[in-house]
């Protein structure tokens, strides 16, 4: 009996072990057509009766893991973007594991063209070191390029001049499904692939060309967005045409045409617009304050990129691109320079008109002739020119001009600034410049395998070469007013000269590395590469200073025009050749790189630490103002590494970095030279510049939380800088010039942190809130002096900056609501000029809302409040209401065809208007643009999925659930545009 009884206690023991640790059903989802594992997929738990029980996400391969609650009969729903939705019955008994296998996913071009998409997908997922983005969780506007998808990112940064970062990091390079995508050029894809072809955006760092043969570390990884095409699309061919026309004569037209054959990509496209590429309106997002709208810019492109893949054993990539530009850019700016105990003051308008035209070819082999040799081969060539005519009027005072007049620059306020005391410079300016650049590089590489344990071998070689032409011609008048000639007059002067100056440019280097097994997942790798740089410039400067005041006055200014000044002179140009002004230069650098790392590899973390030596000669050579100098210079310098790297789960990952970097001075500024041939910008250099060095550290850690479809990332970067070098700035009070002489200087350093946090509130997604805190402090240091008689004092400007970001969203099939708010505080202190002082605030709150109606029919707009705080000048404390829309209509069957009625700035509140701050100088500019204008868009895509319409020889549609609309029809809108999904904002996914 006591037998019998112990039995039963330990079968009951071992009945709830076993519970307590779940019972796992897991399965891979596999591509119908590819055989790939399908990644994020969402898979739903279900009662039989359809009660919902939990769910999870596929992972990068495929794979899935659910754990039933107990014992019984469960269903599971697979749902992803751009595939046929599929159930599986699934029994449970014994509490035993189910493995069900590879389980088939096939891609439904039906969806594509027509269906609704009704799933909610999470906006966000992180796996180990990527982060995972759901297009259709990031609504825009119908027509919007792939731009205004990565500003609604959670982390992600797109300033003014297109430039995107991603939890803090700068986006380097584009992928399309990733394959390289206009290699050079993130902007050509920002701009002209639409949002309606894309599915997922991963970004990730990926490791260099030589990097990912060796598995070692060289630091030279690059920041990627990889944009991934819906399944479905990536065969056949795919269009898309925008033409648009609005008020104020702006326009838009893009064209995209991509072609998918076995391993076969082709994709071209071309763009002409005048709108600075603004983007769509109404597509929600936050506040901006003038982003993307520095002056009237028109540009044109055309570009056409390819990929082939055969076998994995054999891959060609590349791109060629023609982009041509006219830009028509008015600026006032307000400075308050930080360079002396006084006050010191400066405004200036400036009208500039360029225009510009470039080719770039860029290409890429890599082949693979057996498992143990890859080579590698990028060619790349280009040919650029540009124009650019300019003329500006400026001013210096010796207190804030605005605390007397309302316009510093007229001719009223200098006369009454003047007749004070206040003025202390005019000066006039007008210029014609050309440039002309050819260059042509390449890359070789070539890695050995010599066994199965790590070790190879690595040979590479890197050539380039440019040569290069500029020219330009300047007028300048300075009118001084503290200084007085020998009347007892203001004195005045100008310098009118002309500059032809060819460059040309050589480097190649060799480099060989070797990778050694020293135990078990732990590696040594020797590295030594060569670099051999060779410049010359021969600056030839005419000078037209002494011909009388207002010899060029009359002249009119155009691109080349040089004739319509040199056709007024008496003698031929070359008899105004000024040697002393003309500049020879020439550098020979000479580089040995000598490299040891060593890489440990384990289950739970990766590990990489090493040393770069590298000796250095350069041997220079100029003649300029009548000396010669011929110098060699040697040096070493020191670059320390460490790459850490925790993985806490596929989920979960923790990454330490460290670089040390030595800087040398250059040989400009180590020359005992004085340049005073601008009268108001003189320059000297210092023989005693030392190198300086420069610790880099950064922190970033990320996590994600299946269960409530929440990501978590945070980062820390820090850095200081040893012997800095800084421009001691020596102000002249009476003439308002500056003599500036590079120093070494200690106390640069600055720290930087962000916080990420991206959650679903509900178990389905609807609700979602997003927050992006980010966090840096700045000590800037510099040199003040008063003037040529005072000894030079260390000025610290010391910035806090606190940026927030909080979006809440709430979105089901027809609707999506969206309310957001950001927030920038700088908090800054100079030591030396506490007038100087800042506390500006800059914060925007509204929403947008999305809806999508019967019949095609969808509506965008969004509202928000940007106000600025702080300023010294009342003018820039603004409140701007801004109030956007959009209305769009589908036509045809599928709706392929799409107008769109835009209207941007509604309330014409719109300002241009931007700050920068640093140790030398605060400086606020207004631009001039056109903001508040409608559009009429018109879009047609077509879709051709492996040569055939969807549907074609398909039999009839399957089942699908139907969608009911607000209003009782079918779903949002019926059937989406063609080629892509109403899911997305205005079918824009």
């Amino acid at each position: 009996m006591e037998k019998k009884l112990i039995l039963i206690c330990l079968l009951m023991i071992s009945s709830i072990c076993v519970f307590s640790q779940g019972i796992k059903i897991t399965g891979k989802l596999i591509d119908h057509d590819t055989k790939d594992g399908v990644m994020m997929v969402t898979v739903q738990m279900l009662k039989s009766d359809s009660t919902y029980i939990k769910g999870v996400l596929s992972d990068e391969k495929g794979n899935f893991e659910i754990e039933a609650p107990k014992n019984g009969k469960y269903i599971l729903k697979f749902t992803s973007i751009g595939y046929v939705t599929l159930t599986k019955s699934v029994s449970v008994s014994a509490g035993k594991d189910v493995a069900l296998g590879n389980i088939v996913f096939s891609t439904d071009a039906i969806m594509l063209k027509e269906a609704t998409v009704i799933g909610q997908a999470p906006p966000v997922t992180v796996q180990e070191d990527t982060f995972v983005y759901n297009a259709s969780a990031y609504r825009t506007p119908e027509g919007s390029v792939i731009e205004e998808l990565v500003k609604k990112l959670p982390g992600a940064q797109v300033d003014d001049d297109g430039k995107v970062t991603i939890n803090g990091k700068e986006v380097k390079k584009i992928l399309v499904d990733g394959k390289e995508f206009m290699t050079g050029d993130t902007q050509t894809a920002l701009k002209n692939l639409p949002t309606s072809i894309i599915d997922k955006i991963k970004t990730y760092d990926e490791k260099s060309d030589l990097a990912k043969v060796t598995g070692i570390d060289d630091g030279e990884e690059q920041t990627v967005l990889d944009f991934g095409i819906k399944k479905g699309m990536n065969k056949g061919f795919i269009g898309n045409a925008d033409a648009s026309i609005g008020t104020h004569d702006r326009y838009s037209e893009r064209l995209m045409g991509a072609m998918f054959k076995d391993n076969t990509r082709i994709m071209l496209m071309g763009n002409a617009n005048n709108t600075n590429d603004k983007g769509f309106p109404g597509g929600g997002g936050g506040g901006h304050f003038g982003a993307g709208r520095q002056g009237l810019n028109s540009s044109k492109m055309l570009g056409a990129n390819f990929n082939y893949n055969h076998n994995k054993m054999f891959m060609l990539d590349g791109s060629v691109r023609w982009n041509h530009s006219d830009g028509d850019v008015r600026t006032e700016q307000s400075t308050e320079n930080f360079v002396s105990s006084v006050g010191s003051f400066s405004n200036s308008l400036n009208q500039s008109y360029t225009r510009s035209n470039s080719w770039d070819a860029r290409f890429r082999l890599e082949w693979k002739p057996d498992t143990m040799t890859n080579i590698m081969f990028r060619p790349n060539f280009k040919y650029s020119t540009s124009d650019g005519l300019s003329t500006s009027t400026s001013a210096s005072y010796n207190d804030d001009p605005y605390l007397y007049v309302t316009d510093p620059l007229s001719a009223e306020s200098i006369s009454q600034m003047s007749e004070d005391s206040l003025m202390v410079n005019t000066r006039k300016n007008n210029s014609i410049s050309y440039s002309e650049s050819k260059s042509i590089g390449g890359m070789l590489q070539i890695n050995r395998k010599l066994n199965s344990k790590g070790r190879n071998v690595t040979l590479r070689a890197d050539f380039s070469y440019s040569d290069d032409e500029s020219r330009s011609l300047s007028t300048s008048n300075v009118h001084l007013y503290q200084i007085k000639n020998i009347m007892g007059t203001d004195s005045v002067y100008q310098t009118n000269r002309y500059s032809l100056t060819p460059t040309k440019s050589l480097s190649y280097d060799i480099q060989a590395t070797y990778s050694e097994p020293i135990f078990k997942a732990m590696f040594l790798q020797f590295s030594y590469k060569f670099t051999y740089k060779y410049n010359k410039s021969d600056r030839a400067t005419y000078d037209f200073s002494n011909l009388g005041d207002g010899f060029f006055d009359n002249v009119i200014s155009e691109y080349r025009g040089w004739n319509n000044y040199f056709s007024l002179l008496n003698n031929p140009l070359n008899t105004y050749l000024d040697s002393d002004l003309s500049r020879y230069s020439e550098y020979k650098n000479y580089i040995h790189d000598l490299q040891v790392m060593l890489r440990v590899i384990r289950p739970k973390y990766n590990f990489n630490v090493g040393v770069l030596a590298q000796p250095q000669t350069t041997h220079f050579i100029q003649k300029y103002q009548g000396v010669n100098t011929d110098t060699v210079r040697n040096v070493i310098n020191v670059t320390p590494t460490l790459d850490f790297r925790y993985r806490f789960s596929k989920l979960s990952n923790l990454r330490i970095n460290y670089r040390g970097t030595t800087t040398q001075p250059s040989m400009t500024d180590l020359m005992d030279i004085t340049d005073d041939s601008d009268p108001l910008n003189i320059t000297k250099g210092n023989p005693g510049l030392k190198p300086s060095f420069t610790n880099s550290f950064r922190l970033f850690y990320n996590t994600y939380i299946q269960d409530h479809q929440r990501a978590i990332m945070t980062f820390i970067n820090y850095s200081n800088t040893r012997n800095s070098i800084s421009n001691m700035v020596t102000y002249d009070e009476k003439t308002g010039g500056r003599t500036t002489k590079p120093e070494n200087i200690n106390g640069n350093w600055n720290v930087s942190g962000a916080f990420m946090f991206n959650t679903a509130i509900d178990s389905i997604g609807k609700w979602n809130v997003n927050t992006f805190t980010n966090l840096s402090y700045n000590n800037y240091v510099g040199y003040l002096a008063l003037d040529n008689n005072s000894s030079s004092q260390k000025n610290t400007t010391r910035t806090m900056q606190v940026g927030e970001q909080l979006r809440a969203s709430f979105r089901n099939s027809w609707m999506e609501v969206m309310l957001d708010g950001t927030l920038d505080y700088t908090h800054s202190r100079n030591l030396l000029q506490s007038e100087s002082n800042l506390d500006t605030w800059q914060f925007s709150y509204g929403g947008s809302l999305n809806l999508y109606l019967p019949w095609g029919t969808s509506i965008s707009t969004d509202l928000h409040e940007n106000s600025r705080r702080g300023f010294n000048d009342n003018s820039m404390n603004t409140n701007e209401l801004i109030w956007n829309a959009q209305i769009s209509q589908g036509f045809l069957k599928g709706k392929p065809l799409t107008v769109s009625l835009q209207f941007y700035d509604i309330l014409h509140n719109q300002s241009n208007f931007s700050r920068v701050i640093n140790a030398i100088q605060k400086s606020d500019t207004k631009y001039n643009s056109i903001n508040s204008y409608a559009m009429i868009h018109v879009v047609y895509r077509m879709n051709l999925f492996g040569g055939k319409q969807p549907g074609e020889d398909r039999g009839m549609r399957p089942e699908r659930g139907p969608e009911r609309g607000p209003m009782g029809g079918p779903g949002p809108g019926g059937p989406g545009p063609g080629g892509r999904m109403p899911h997305g904002g205005f079918g824009g996914r």
